[in-house]
């Protein structure tokens, strides 16, 4: 594999500070919402004290709700528990440069509490949980996750000003694959691309796709812990780029009535010393009987589990027929109606959900698929027979309609529970009803419209 840079030692990042080339490292970590939040530091206290002992932060960073509000419903943190701190203690392993920020650093963060036990209900610590329990079975997760997003050529606080109406796509028409409206957008596109592989990621490189504006940067697969951290950092530089670029984009699962933005999530497991346990050269369709139990598995708690893969209202959305969104769930073998499409050979024999969207928190995501997983392996699920044909228009089973199904399905889950714990499963639970009742009180463009003068 071709050397990447951008990753550092600490010994790296001495050096660099010492001849003033970096002067600042965010300490960040992922929040319930997916969002990467933390603190920027001086780079010479982080080499003197925060390298080796942690920051703190304020514990209700994973118990708000997207407008940063306190709310009710926590166990880890609340007014009568006074909103204290929790830290956020470095994975070294993780630091490497931000080249789109000037004269920074960057280090994913693991939150533990202050008597230093772990944090959970955080979603970094979740899947953490999940690879342990495939590492007690001497199995090893990796993952890729494709990212789509929409580029307007206005940028954020235009957008905010205009309340997101009447943006302006930065191209006029589908563009799937198409190099040439594509080309308008590359300037940006370029400096996303090389600026994560400036900090230590390999990126493959990019594409259109349909919907106005719509693009898709793929990265190559690593590791589940990985490619989750990478997810993050790339998310957030992706929109402080176009900010730079004076240009704004979204990865809503939903934006218009047209495409949404998808997060097809790619898995296969290895054995402890790298040998693939997916495939099975002796079996007529090559998958090994460990996935297909693993599919299995998916199959039998998607539905339980989706609030892990969908956690928005407008998650929902995007699961409309014949849109390249998954309404059945349905395996296939390259077959995109299917919520679940086998690909690949050998080591690269893997399985692709497509039910998250853009907006997923991809930690929480590869924890369900982990969990569903082991379920059909624990209890040696025998497969169906893969789906050919137009799943959109089978009699199979369908992913949950909305947020409101998905909290009751997720809420009464047996395997959700024993995977993750009570703990886990009440704070996304509150988090979801929280979101229910904030949008059930809202009154929309669309009520104003149907409903100011005809009704």
């Amino acid at each position: 594999m071709t050397p990447r840079t951008g990753n550092l030692s600490l010994e790296d990042l001495a050096g660099l500070v010492g001849v003033g080339e970096i002067d600042t490292v965010i300490v960040a970590f992922t929040d319930m919402q997916g969002r990467l939040v933390g603190k920027r530091v001086s780079a010479r206290l982080f080499l003197e004290d925060v390298a080796k002992h942690g920051a703190e932060c304020c514990n209700y960073l994973l118990a708000v709700d997207v407008e940063m509000n306190t709310v009710d419903g926590y166990a880890m943190s609340s007014w009568e528990h006074g909103y204290g701190d929790m830290a956020m203690i470095p994975d070294l392993d993780t630091l490497r440069r931000a080249p789109w920020l000037p004269g920074t650093a960057l280090v994913t963060a693991d939150l533990h509490w202050l008597d230093d036990s772990p944090v959970v209900a955080s979603p970094r610590q979740i899947l953490k949980a999940q690879l342990a329990r495939l590492a007690d079975r001497g199995l090893v997760p990796f993952v890729g996750t494709e990212l789509e997003f929409m580029v307007f050529d206005d940028d954020y606080r235009e957008a905010w000003k205009k309340g997101y109406r009447d943006l302006t796509p930065a191209t006029d028409y589908n563009i799937d694959y198409a190099l040439l409206a594509s080309t308008r957008m590359e300037p940006l596109l370029r400096d996303i691309r090389n600026s994560m592989d400036g900090a230590g990621m390999y990126c493959e490189g990019v594409k259109g796709e349909c919907n106005l504006g719509q693009q898709e940067i793929a990265f190559r697969y690593a590791t589940a812990l990985e490619t989750c951290d990478n997810h993050s950092i790339y998310k957030n530089g992706a929109k402080e780029i176009a900010a730079a670029h004076g240009k704004s984009l979204t990865f809503m699962a939903k934006f218009n009535e047209r495409e949404g933005n998808s997060c097809h999530i790619h898995i296969s497991l290895r054995g402890a010393g790298g040998e693939a346990v997916f495939a099975d050269s002796a079996a007529d369709d090559g998958m090994s009987t460990l996935f297909r139990q693993f599919i299995a598995g998916q199959l039998a708690v998607m539905r339980e589990l989706t609030l892990f893969s969908a956690p928005n209202i407008n998650s929902y959305k995007r699961y409309v027929e014949g849109s390249f969104a998954p309404t059945a769930i349905a395996w296939g073998f390259d077959n995109r109606t299917c919520a679940l499409r086998v690909v690949g050979r050998g080591l690269g024999m893997r399985v692709e959900n497509r039910v998250p969207g853009g907006d997923v928190n991809q930690y929480l995501a590869v924890s369900a698929l982990i969990a569903a997983g082991l379920y059909g392996i624990e209890n040696k699920l025998e497969l169906e027979d893969a789906f050919t044909g137009n799943a959109y228009g089978s009699d199979a089973v369908r992913v949950p309609s909305s947020l409101r199904e998905a909290t009751a399905l997720f809420a009464t889950s047996v395997v959700a529970r024993e995977a993750f714990g009570d703990d886990v499963v009440d704070h996304y639970l509150n988090n979801a009803r929280i979101e229910l009742s904030a949008y059930d009180a809202a009154v929309t463009d669309w009520e104003r419209v149907r409903g100011f003068e005809r009704l």
